[in-house]
This record gives structure tokens, C-alpha cells and sequence, in this order.
């Protein structure tokens, strides 16, 4: 007979994480030169196909048109109106997902392999066939303008879209954000245009994860291989980072019983030597629930319900902050104490204890986010986007295993230094 309390009381055995073993992804090259990375894994015959191209918010002319460009490419087509995309997407079970984010913009198919033959020429059309119907962009540039106004009335919103122009300036690409007059001018010819200069005749990227019984790289050249390329890559180029003169700024919010927080500046992006390091100090400092400042805010003091500091990378650039919602009575005791603990990882040595359950940490969340074809999709394009490949995971996995208490005290002295950050607030009347 087995002794279930025996089980209760006896630890699983764990083994610590040696090296996590990333497929390399195969690489084609359509007719065109289109760049095609396959990653073959699983054991549905599902498939997920990722469009990417450079044609993110740091390229566009005016706020919102990158974010409208996207949305609208599959509102109608030179042959399908919004409709019949939307059921022939939905009768084949298949999902179409459009982002942009500041650097780049994609469009994702989720499919059954055997529906490819079906759903291919639909998102052909959507791609290098839009027309953006002036009925449908009006109403969804309509529908995200009420949305915004919405979340106007959220101070985490508040925070999250102004401090990048606090650290980067006003007119800096990852700087800008939109307001609700920005709105009022977003005509079709404007996204049209957006459309022409970066998609239509720009090179772009392909990447395929799943486990397909067909071959996706010869129903993907017949679609996408004839397309004739122009610009091997959107233009990139450089803008000035001109942060505000002043370090500390509150923006009003009436009426809230909370205050948003962000403290942090700039920073360089993951091609820098000492990005991976500085990704282990971040999570000592508040990189995951057991991180210092959830000690210290949520669990000691009784602050907040969350808090966290993030390390954010971009093609031209990246970001360090700590964010938060606190009690408009308790946000400058909460300030002093989140400048306290990035002070203390300046000027004491982590303990041995700490470091090594943050390692464990850092390796086991790097595991789970490997599990699936999909997933594996997500961390190839993190780093294709900086002419990296998936060696750069295992130079982490190196990294974060040898990485000593005395490097993390250096770390933390070279990039978090205090005086260099800036602090914005939102919220209403602190006093209360």
C-alpha cells in the first residue's frame, strides 16, 4: 500500500538547467531573395506564418498612421471586401493577427496545414492588395479614438504612453504618441501612401513554425515568390535623443485614487556586451515576483499589489524602467524606497542564495518560453530583428550561469545609476 503523506512531505527531485537545446531554424529564400526561416517542430499539423516587415511606428510620417496601415490592410482588397475575408478566414478555421510595434510590423496566419492551398491567395490579396476601403477606416479609426479616450482616464496608460517621451524627447521616433487630435487626421490616402513606401515594394521577412505534412516553401514562392522587390529594406535612420531638461515630472490626473509611476531612462539594445548582464541585475531588482522591490513595496510595506522593472530592447535604442500603481498617500515614501534598492545593488554584493534562485529563475522562465513551435517562432524574431541568431539564448544561458555577484555589483554601478534617470508621476493630489 502506498504512504500518500510520504509524497506530501518529500521534495520532487529537480536537476538545475544545463543548457537549453534551440533548434536553429532551416532558411530559404524565395524567388524573390524573400527570406523564409522554418522552424519544423510539434505534432499538430497546425502552422503559423509570420509576415515582417519594416514598417513600424519609428518610420511613419505622423502618429498612428504605421498602427492604422496595419490594422486596415485586411479591411478589403482588390477582390475581397472585409467581409468575405472575415468568413473565409473563419469557414477554413484559420486567424489573421496584425501588430505594430515601434520598430516593425507584422501580419500572422494561424492555420491547419491541409486549408494553406485555400488561405494563401486570401492573404496574398490582404498583403499586396489592399485598398482600405474609406468606409471601413473611418469607422475603426472612429472605434480606437473612443477606446483612447477611455484609457486617457487610466493612469497606467497615462504613464506608459508619456514616459518614453520624458527619456527619448518629443520629437524622437520612440518619443512620439498619439493624442486624440491625431485622430481627426488619418485620411485613406495617407495610410495608402505609408503602405506604398513600406510594404508594397520593401523586402520583408518569413518566418514558419509548426509541423506542416505539405511544403510550405513552395506554396509560399508561388504566392510570394513572383513579387517583385525594390527596396532590399525600408530606409533606417538615426534620430537625436533629446531627453527633458528636468529630471522629476508630474502630470495631473483628477480625480484618481491612484498614481502611476515610471523611473528609468534609456538605454542601449540587446547587441550591447553587457545587455544579457543587465537583463540578470533587472531581475534581482524587479524582474519577477520574488525581485527586491515586490519585496520591499508590496510584501513589506503594503504599496502597491505589483511592481516591476523592465529591460526593452529596440533596433535603434532600448528602455530601463520600473513601473507601478501605488496609493496617491503613499508614492513618495514608495519613490524613496525603489531609489533605496537600486542603491543598495550599487553598493553591496547580491548574496550567493539570492543570486542563485534568480539563475534558476531566469533559466526555468527561458525553458518555458521555448515550449512549442510557436513560441520558439516568438524568440527567432526577437532576435532577427538585430542580425542576431539563436545562439544569442545559449550566450545567455552562459552568461547567467557564470555571471558572479562581483559582475552584478559593476553592472548595476555602469547602467542604473540614479542621477541618470528620470521619474514621471500621474496621478492626483499626492498629499492625500
Amino acid at each position: 500500500m502506498i504512504d500518500d503523506n510520504r509524497f506530501r512531505t518529500q521534495r520532487p527531485h529537480a536537476d538545475k538547467i544545463q543548457m537549453v537545446n534551440l533548434p536553429e531554424p532551416k532558411v530559404y529564400h524565395l524567388s524573390n531573395g524573400i527570406p523564409v526561416f522554418f522552424i519544423r517542430s510539434g505534432e499538430q499539423e497546425l502552422v503559423k506564418i509570420d509576415f515582417n516587415f519594416d514598417a513600424g511606428s519609428y518610420f511613419e510620417p505622423q502618429p498612428l498612421v504605421a498602427h492604422f496601415t496595419n490594422k486596415c490592410m485586411r479591411e478589403g482588397t482588390s477582390s475581397f471586401n472585409s467581409k468575405q475575408i472575415a468568413e473565409s478566414l473563419d469557414f477554413y478555421g484559420a486567424y489573421l493577427k496584425v501588430f505594430t510595434s515601434r520598430d516593425d510590423a507584422q501580419l500572422t496566419l494561424f492555420c491547419l496545414d491541409k486549408h494553406l492551398d485555400n488561405i494563401l491567395p486570401i492573404l496574398h490579396e490582404v498583403i499586396f492588395r489592399p485598398v482600405f476601403p474609406e468606409d471601413e477606416v473611418e469607422t475603426i479609426v472612429k472605434k480606437s479614438l473612443q477606446q483612447h479616450l477611455v484609457n486617457l482616464k487610466k493612469v497606467s496608460f497615462l504613464s506608459r504612453q508619456i514616459f518614453p517621451s520624458v527619456i527619448y524627447g518629443k520629437t524622437h521616433p520612440y518619443g512620439k504618441y498619439a493624442k486624440p487630435d491625431d485622430y481627426a487626421d488619418i485620411p485613406r490616402q495617407l495610410l495608402q501612401d505609408f503602405y506604398e513606401t513600406s510594404y508594397k515594394s520593401s523586402s520583408f521577412r518569413i518566418i514558419i513554425s509548426g509541423n506542416p505534412v505539405s511544403d510550405p516553401i513552395e506554396k509560399l514562392n508561388r504566392f510570394f515568390g513572383r513579387h517583385k522587390i525594390e527596396k532590399s529594406k525600408t530606409l533606417k535612420y538615426s534620430a537625436e535623443i533629446l531627453p527633458k531638461s528636468q529630471r522629476e515630472h508630474f502630470v495631473k490626473s483628477e480625480g484618481t485614487l491612484q498614481s502611476a509611476v515610471r523611473i528609468g531612462h534609456a538605454i542601449f539594445n540587446k547587441k550591447h556586451p553587457d545587455f544579457l548582464k543587465l537583463q540578470v541585475v533587472n531581475t534581482i531588482l524587479g524582474g519577477y515576483f520574488g525581485s527586491r522591490l515586490m519585496k520591499n513595496i508590496r510584501e513589506d510595506k503594503g504599496f502597491t499589489y505589483g511592481i516591476g522593472s523592465a529591460l526593452v530592447s529596440f533596433q535603434h535604442g532600448g528602455m530601463f524602467f520600473i513601473a507601478s500603481e501605488l496609493g496617491n498617500a503613499v508614492t513618495g515614501q514608495a519613490i524613496t524606497e525603489i531609489y533605496k534598492e537600486i542603491e543598495k545593488l550599487r553598493v553591496s554584493y547580491v548574496e550567493d542564495e539570492e543570486l542563485e534562485l534568480v539563475k534558476n529563475y531566469i533559466l526555468g522562465n527561458l525553458l518555458r518560453s521555448a515550449d512549442g513551435p510557436f513560441a520558439l517562432s516568438e524568440l527567432l524574431k526577437a532576435v532577427l530583428d538585430y542580425d542576431l541568431d539563436m545562439g544569442f539564448y545559449n550566450e545567455f544561458i552562459r552568461i547567467v550561469k557564470e555571471i558572479s555577484r562581483e559582475e552584478v555589483l559593476n553592472i548595476a554601478r555602469l547602467h542604473l545609476d540614479p542621477n541618470s534617470m528620470y521619474q514621471l508621476v500621474v496621478g492626483d493630489d499626492l498629499s492625500t
